[in-house]
């Protein structure tokens, strides 16, 4: 008898109890798989809202702007995007290379 006692306690217990154990597995790993999904198509949305349409004809280069921190000098500016320093003054109008202010912001590009 305790064979067939063993039986109906497995029965009644342990297969809800598994069949709870495999549904409960299922549903995490098609929620990793969902949640893996949608943060893909938040970046992709994401990245296609911030992106700007490309400007044609050869006008087409994007503004980039510089804070000015204490020590630069336009020399340094200049050398740390590649620019000249003609290209920085011919960019802004008015600046003074002389007086440049810390927080003073510059179009480097």
């Amino acid at each position: 008898m305790p064979i067939r006692g063993w039986r109906a306690e497995f029965t009644r217990y342990g297969a809800p109890a598994a069949f709870l154990a495999a549904v409960t597995v299922a549903v995490l790993l098609v929620r990793a798989g969902l949640s893996a999904d949608e943060g893909a198509r938040t970046r992709t949305v994401t990245r296609s809202i911030l992106e700007k349409p490309a400007a044609s004809g050869p006008a087409a280069s994007p503004r980039r702007h510089y804070r000015i921190k204490e020590g630069d000098t336009l020399e340094s500016v200049a050398a740390r995007f590649d620019v000249s320093v003609d290209r920085i003054l011919e960019l802004n109008p008015g600046i003074d290379p002389t007086a440049l202010r810390i927080a003073q912001r510059i179009r480097v590009a």
